[in-house]
């Protein structure tokens, strides 16, 4: 993990009504801020106990919006195929 790569660092208090976000922005580090009046910010279930993980930009937008995310459920997208990087199966690529 680089704090100058441009990703944002999240720091989530003990008791989950604070967050803040950490950026480098090129010339100086950006810092984000909130803390509820109200409620407690959701940590994904699957990450538990541990004190690093990876959030999509999505999944930290729905933490940000109160919505659990154990009640969303994504419906199927298409996804293009590296042709490159697809098998060959009877001589001809799948």
């Amino acid at each position: 993990m680089n704090p100058l790569s441009g990703d944002v660092f999240v720091f989530l208090s003990r008791t989950r009504t604070r967050i803040k976000f950490l950026q480098w922005q090129g010339d100086g580090f950006a810092l984000y801020y909130k803390r509820l009046e109200k409620g407690t910010f959701e940590m994904p279930k699957e990450f538990g106990a541990l004190s690093t993980v990876q959030l999509s930009s999505s999944q930290l937008h729905l933490i940000m919006e109160g919505i659990l995310l154990s009640s969303v459920k994504k419906r199927t997208r298409y996804q293009s195929i590296d042709v490159g990087n697809s098998l060959m199966k009877n001589g001809s690529r799948v």
